[in-house]
């Protein structure tokens, strides 16, 4: 295409479930729910860890950490997609949708190393208990957090700063329910193949370099379960991993899902409810799985409880 049909592009229209008519107010209502559910459970588990010194642990600082990354990157996506599901008008600024795509980079890219420093200390806790507290002392842990924040700023910079600096030509409708890359990508009159490579190579580097930290931290975990000569002993051991393990299964089963299919079999409904799972569900069910299976966690929330009960009485 040439640049010849080029005009000044203000705002994009997200077209989300428009092309579900009936059953907006019914979605409205699901989402919602979800995502009053991701952030009362987010905030009860960074609550619950921050309160109870049984929890005041690596693994229970990483947890807060994960989250605090949930509410924030939910908050992302939904608001404007609750907003957008009862409003006729769908459209969202140029830099808007721009600064939408960047912080979705950037918390996405943030989960993918965290997850990675999650397994990392679950694989320290289990393989080297007795160096534990030494490996993962408090500077290390900060420094291991704030390292996976930081990583995703260059990936929301780079990936965002390059697209928007492309021209857009008309039609602006976004076949999408946030401005994810691919379908605001479509808009672009102009030659985008740097960017595509880029973009593929930066997606598989970010998704991949940490997914293989967690495959070979998890594969060493196992490699030292099996030696437990007792079944409860498994079974124990694995349990302090398990939950973190499912979170990851569900990530990245979704992510790669979505962005690691042939062009050729994409189908923009398809992604949508693909991209619902680790935008709207996944962050909901997070707090779900690690207090529904997790002992400590399920026993300072009904100390949490029994705390509150006491002083009222009294």
């Amino acid at each position: 295409m040439t640049w010849a049909n080029q005009t000044v592009v203000t705002e994009f229209i997200l077209l989300g479930f428009s092309n579900f008519p009936q059953i907006q107010h019914l979605l409205f209502v699901v989402f919602l729910a979800a995502y009053v559910i991701t952030l009362m459970g987010n905030i009860l588990i960074i609550l619950i860890t921050t309160a109870d010194p049984a929890l005041h642990s690596p693994m229970y600082f990483f947890l807060r950490n994960l989250s605090c990354l949930e509410i924030c990157f939910t908050s992302v996506i939904v608001p404007n997609l609750l907003a957008n599901l009862l409003s006729e008008n769908k459209t969202i600024s140029f830099y808007g949708c721009m600064l939408q795509m960047y912080f979705f980079f950037f918390f996405g890219s943030t989960e993918c190393f965290l997850l990675a420093t999650m397994a990392y200390d679950r694989y320290v806790a289990i393989c080297n208990p007795l160096r534990y507290t030494v490996v993962m002392n408090r500077r290390v842990c900060i420094q291991l957090a704030m390292t996976s924040w930081v990583s995703g700023i260059p990936v929301g910079t780079v990936q965002t700063s390059w697209l928007f600096s492309f021209p857009f030509c008309g039609p602006t409708e976004v076949n999408h329910f946030f401005c994810d890359s691919p379908p605001v990508l479509k808009l672009v009159c102009g030659d985008t193949y740097l960017f595509e490579m880029y973009a593929v190579t930066g997606t598989i580097l970010i998704v991949l370099f940490p997914f293989i930290l967690i495959l070979a931290s998890y594969v060493r975990i196992i490699s030292t379960i099996l030696r437990i000569p007792s079944a409860e002993g498994r079974r124990k051991t694995f349990s302090t991993c398990s939950s973190h393990l499912m979170v990851v299964t569900m990530f990245y089963s979704t992510a790669s899902l979505t962005y690691f299919r042939p062009k050729s079999s994409y189908s923009p409904d398809t992604k949508k409810l693909l991209s619902l799972s680790y935008t709207v569900f996944t962050p909901m069910l997070n707090p779900i799985i690690y207090s529904l299976r997790n002992k400590e966690v399920k026993g300072a929330l009904w100390r949490m409880l029994g705390w509150r009960l006491c002083s009222r009485q009294l």
